[in-house]
């Protein structure tokens, strides 16, 4: 009983610990997201659960790697039996006393079967239809589909995932952010993970290579949404007339919607829109990464393309530099440094700055 008193007491005292001000970050956490955040990743582009969710359920789920549950069953999510588990299995008090919960031999074990018990079952199936970008509606739709009983627990794993960026992982596993290995180590500040990853960085040879170190993100198959617009993934050879009578659009609408001039097959592999792209854009900005035409951004977010001109001061045919940020919702106060033919980056000048 004395034992059942101190994991209580514990487990309250790390909520109201994880609910605290944004300044004071655990180190017991950062170090939980460090060990953990490449199996997030992968399991990610495995099967399309946000890597900044998984990791927010298991910082909260274990107590950053604490619990008396993680510690002797390697379970990170606090998945109960079940009739359908053959495993091995550890009595555990939670909802009630002594229930049965599902033992791993491995946390890699323990993130996988987290994976496949989302998104195999019919109950969060809806969860799957969200952007992988939207850890609202996912914290939401978790609670909602009755995966946790505590009324708080989207506050909890939304806070989680704002307070230490853990949104950073979802984009890196989406090929929308470069992978670095200092990205846990502050999260004060939303482009303090970019600036890290930028440090020492040769911005001239970068834009050199930046062509040949394109990354392509995985997206999952058939229809899904971007920035709550209807969007598909098609290989390189794909006949557009093909797509446009699958899903019963006009030729030059389909054309119009992804700012493309008229082809008769994709000449490379890439998203196509089945709507037309929204005027701002899901996030407030976009990180330039190497290889990434502006037309590429403005497919990636889902945003017209003289929308994203005419908030950063562009014009057709610019390229910013690598690690340039652009907005996506509103008139940036500075254009963004820009690429040119002699592969250095060159600041605006004065008369581009917006003064208001």
């Amino acid at each position: 009983m004395m034992q059942f008193r101190k994991q209580f007491v514990l487990g309250i005292f790390f909520g109201v610990f994880l609910l605290s001000a944004r300044a004071q970050q655990s180190p017991v956490v950062l170090e939980y997201i460090n060990t953990y955040k490449d199996l997030a990743i992968a399991e990610m582009q495995r099967t399309g659960v946000p890597a900044s969710v998984k990791l927010a359920q298991g910082i909260h789920e274990t107590m950053a790697g604490t619990s008396n549950l993680v510690i002797k069953s390697n379970n990170h999510f606090g998945i109960k039996c079940k009739s359908n588990w053959t495993g091995e299995s550890v009595s555990h008090d939670d909802d009630a006393r002594g229930e049965c919960f599902r033992k791993y031999a491995s946390a890699e074990d323990s993130y996988r079967d987290h994976s496949d018990f989302l998104k195999n079952s019919q109950r969060y199936a809806s969860l799957f239809l969200l952007e992988p970008t939207d850890y609202r509606g996912w914290a939401n739709g978790l609670k909602k589909a009755g995966y946790a009983t505590n009324p708080k627990y989207p506050i909890i794993i939304i806070k989680l995932i704002e307070d230490y960026q853990l949104q950073d992982y979802t984009l890196i596993a989406l090929g929308k952010m470069k992978r670095s290995p200092d990205i846990a180590v502050s999260a004060k500040d939303p482009g303090t993970t970019n600036e890290l990853a930028s440090e020492g960085r040769n911005e001239k040879d970068e834009n050199v290579l930046a062509a040949s170190e394109k990354k392509i993100p995985v997206y999952p198959d058939g229809e899904f949404k971007i920035n709550d617009t209807k969007v598909i993934f098609i290989k390189k050879g794909v006949s557009y007339l093909s797509i446009a009578q699958q899903f019963n659009i006009p030729l030059s609408k389909l054309f119009e919607f992804n700012e493309l001039k008229p082809a008769e097959a994709a000449d490379t592999d890439q998203l196509l829109y089945l709507q037309r792209k929204r005027k701002t854009g899901k996030t407030d900005y976009h990180i330039v990464q190497p290889g990434e035409t502006l037309r590429d951004i403005a497919q990636e977010e889902a945003v017209r393309l003289e929308s994203l001109l005419e908030y950063n001061w562009l014009s057709t045919g610019q390229q910013p530099a690598i690690g340039e940020r652009l907005s996506l919702r509103a008139k940036a106060g500075v254009m963004p440094k820009l690429v040119v033919k002699e592969n250095y980056s060159i600041s605006p000048p004065a008369s581009q700055w917006n003064r208001n």
